[in-house]
């Protein structure tokens, strides 16, 4: 419930002047939901279901608990740490944070979501109907340099737009977002002035010990390879 976030806002402060620096914050994304709310007057999943997922044709994505025909499909979730597995909560609802992490979505669904970022004539109308284009450019947009990306990983994000992160890496620019929750992992990242994309989900999160290096996370390796996939595509 929204009121419990209220109650405790007067035992919080202010750490910067907002824009003055960056912080990765899923609190804000909290609020992001509730204005959203409060200018539609719909419930956060109902305005992303009829507005979003439906005009993507994302049918198989829901927020929260899974409806009775797809709990079939659905995974359970792990933790692995000093070599002990734990088993994650199964069809975890995710209450006041439902809009930054509520969220399920089959790979078939997420390519649609790709494909509208990227952009297609075929689909302009659609796609308009949803976002204009000029608004996610702006989306886009470098706003404060992030040493961190949404992973916590270093060594690839250098900018963070609105909610998009922005790496360059020999002369490319990738726009992506990721995160972790209940033990999943996921990343999604494309290439604009290419059009490629890619996707990473995992079910198991390996907690490592901090200052880990890159070559002993597997997460971090795999993005690496597929960085450079993105890369051997030739404009």
């Amino acid at each position: 419930d929204f009121s419990q976030i209220v109650a405790m806002l007067p035992f919080t402060e202010i750490l910067f002047k907002p824009g003055s620096k960056y912080s990765y914050s899923n609190l804000g994304i909290v609020f992001l939901g509730q204005i959203i709310q409060r200018l539609t007057l719909d419930d956060y999943e109902v305005y992303v279901d009829k507005n979003i997922l439906k005009p993507l044709e994302m049918y198989r994505s829901y927020f929260d608990t899974t409806p009775y025909h797809l709990l079939k499909y659905r995974s359970h979730s792990y933790y692995i740490e000093n070599g002990k597995r734990t088993t994650g909560r199964f069809d975890a609802n995710s209450g006041i944070t439902v809009s930054n992490s509520g969220l399920n979505s089959p790979l078939p669904d997420i390519i649609k979501y790709l494909n509208f970022l990227i952009g297609g004539a075929s689909k302009k109308e659609i796609y308009d109907g949803i976002l204009k284009r000029s608004s996610l450019e702006e989306m886009f947009q470098p706003t404060i340099s992030a040493a961190l990306d949404a992973n916590g990983n270093a060594g690839f994000s250098t900018d963070i737009g609105l909610i998009y992160f922005l790496d360059r890496q020999n002369g490319e620019t990738y726009l992506g977002h990721g995160g972790d929750q209940n033990g999943f992992i996921s990343y999604i990242e494309f290439n604009q002035k290419k059009r490629t994309a890619s996707i990473l989900v995992f079910n198991t999160n390996i907690i490592l010990p901090e200052n880990t290096p890159p070559e002993k996370d597997t997460v971090a390796k795999l993005r690496k390879a597929v960085r450079g996939l993105h890369e051997s595509v030739k404009n």
